[in-house]
């Protein structure tokens, strides 16, 4: 059957997609506080740019890809909400190995969180921009469910390729209807238990991403359901355009309120580790301060923001194509 000669899409996708990396740290900056948000946006491009960057290290570097998720129904039904959640206390549990093996996303962003507070003690610019660029991806990373489980692509029920189909085809083709507003940073008392908070409201997602797929396809065959590509000489297999539109109409807001949540995550946890830092003055360390050409696109980006117009606007930065 021509069917088992396919090959579905990739047995691990990237946590959001760029796209979705892209958008979510864009969103995070509209949202920081004044003392904040000018240094970010006269960074915005590299913070952009550089998001999906951990996602670029995984084919270089082996230990990168337990990273950006945890599998944590592994370790038993119950165990999202009984894991330790400090690193020593759960290496003792489980053995150090076993954690790496199944991800070790919350416990990475508090590393990275660590690195980020240190470099504004250090009053580093580079060292700023660039773990927060990286901080926010493992943020974001955290937010989606099929990161929280060992079915993370649908393989263990028959809906390979769901991953990419949630994280990246959905968002990058329904963003623009989205309401996205994320909340105002907010200081974090608690990073450790904000992350696990994180995790298990992603985790709790799982049933009905896996079930809405399975009743969105109801209403297809497999020649509708799917479209068949043809690269390097392979033939791969992808979620069709009506059956993403079918799985949105499913999921709702879904994936929009993930979206959401993580660009406000991602905003708190940049403005906690700029207070846990000393509140460096980030005006002072800017090579020179913003222009007013700069202030003005500040001022009319927010705007459309508030408004709701940054695709209509073509303000989406990961919509942008590069200079050449």
């Amino acid at each position: 059957m021509l069917a088992a000669a396919l090959l579905l899409s990739s047995v691990f996708c990237y946590g959001w997609g760029f796209f979705g990396h892209k958008l979510v740290h864009q969103l995070a900056i509209y949202n920081l506080p004044k003392e904040l948000e000018r240094f970010y946006f006269k960074y915005q491009d590299y913070i952009v740019s550089n998001a999906p960057r951990p996602d670029e290290r995984r084919n270089d570097d082996p230990a990168e890809a337990p990273r950006h998720f945890i599998d944590i129904d592994v370790y038993g039904p119950d165990a999202v909400h009984t894991m330790p959640e400090a690193w020593k206390a759960a290496a003792a549990k489980y053995s150090a190995d076993t954690l790496l093996k199944y991800g070790i996303v919350p416990w990475h962003v508090m590393v990275m969180k660590e690195r980020l507070t240190n470099a504004f003690r250090q009053k580093n610019v580079d060292s700023i921009l660039y773990y927060s660029a990286d901080l926010g991806h493992y943020i974001a990373d955290a937010h989606v469910p099929l990161h929280t489980t060992q079915n993370y692509d649908g393989q263990m029920t028959g809906q390979r390729g769901l991953h990419s189909l949630w994280e990246s085809k959905v968002p990058e083709m329904f963003a623009g209807t989205y309401k996205l507003r994320p909340g105002k940073a907010r200081y974090l008392p608690d990073a450790e238990k904000e992350i696990w908070k994180i995790v298990r409201d992603s985790y709790a997602l799982t049933p009905q991403t896996l079930a809405l797929e399975q009743e969105a396809s109801r209403n297809f065959t497999d020649e509708t359901k799917y479209d068949r590509v043809e690269r390097n000489g392979k033939i791969r297999q992808y979620y069709s355009d009506a059956f993403a539109k079918a799985y949105q109409e499913k999921i709702a807001s879904m994936v929009e309120q993930r979206l959401n949540a993580a660009a406000q995550e991602v905003a708190s946890f940049w403005y906690t580790c700029w207070v846990d830092g000393g509140k460096p003055d980030l005006d002072a360390l800017m090579q020179q301060p913003l222009t007013r050409a700069e202030k003005k696109a500040l001022r009319k980006e927010k705007k459309a923001y508030i408004r709701g117009q940054l695709f209509e606007k073509g303000m989406i930065i990961a919509n942008k194509k590069p200079a050449s």
